[in-house]
């Protein structure tokens, strides 16, 4: 696990070339934040590797110990939020410039006590 506040790297690759890429930080605790910026290569890209980086980000360890997710994706990027949406709960979205800002919550991999 990196450090809080430390960026983590995550790209994803085709062959040999960088198809989708993230940078990762979480803020101190258990009950942090984690911020992510989301991007996709330039031009076509099949479908599913958007939806493979977000799921890589939101498997990270640091990732899945916070309790809040906010990310950044271009605007217009349907793939990555979408997948956002369905990893995350109570995600809310507003537009900034080029991008769409997300704030989330992480749901709790641990298992709930009844």
């Amino acid at each position: 696990m990196t450090s809080p506040d430390t960026p983590r790297h995550i790209e994803i690759r085709d062959g040999g070339q960088m198809v989708a890429a993230a940078e990762v930080t979480t803020a101190a605790g258990p009950e942090g934040t984690a911020r992510t910026s989301l991007h996709a290569a330039p031009g076509h890209l099949a479908p599913g590797w958007r939806a493979n980086l977000v799921d890589t980000v939101m498997d990270l360890p640091e990732v899945r110990a916070s309790q809040r997710l906010e990310a950044t994706v271009p605007l217009g990027d349907g793939e990555l939020l979408e997948r956002l949406r369905e990893r995350t709960t109570d995600a809310v979205t507003r537009p900034a410039g080029s991008t769409v800002l997300l704030d989330a919550t992480i749901p709790s991999s641990r298992p709930s006590e009844h």
